[in-house]
């Protein structure tokens, strides 16, 4: 018999990109309705990273509607997550940018990484 060390090995991705705090990224979930699967992007801020291995999560937070901040909490390796895509890197100080809950325009703005 396996250990459940190497079941949950098994599941873990290989193809995720190099992200952490401050990029933007989209998250590319598959939604379930009924008998058919659409992908539906859920694009916003990197608050933080949390865990390693298998159980590794995500917090990404964007902005609805203009002012309403939504925050969604994605395990890294979920089969339900068909891909992540960084497309802006941010420039922050942290790891966990939990200050940015309380900014709204312009000063919750993080400046663009320059390689």
């Amino acid at each position: 018999m396996r250990a459940l060390f190497d079941l949950v090995e098994d599941y873990k991705k290989t193809d995720i990109p190099d992200f952490k705090a401050g990029d933007t990224v989209a998250a590319h979930v598959i939604i379930k309705e009924g008998n058919k699967e659409r992908i539906q992007v859920f694009q916003g801020i990197v608050i933080q990273r949390r865990g390693s291995g298998a159980t590794e999560t995500v917090t990404i937070r964007k902005i609805s509607a203009g002012e309403i901040g939504v925050e969604r909490i994605f395990p890294i390796h979920s089969p339900i997550i068909s891909k992540f895509e960084v497309l802006r890197k941010g420039k922050v100080r942290r790891a966990r940018i939990f200050y940015i809950r309380k900014l709204k325009g312009k000063s919750a703005r993080i400046k663009e990484k320059l390689s």
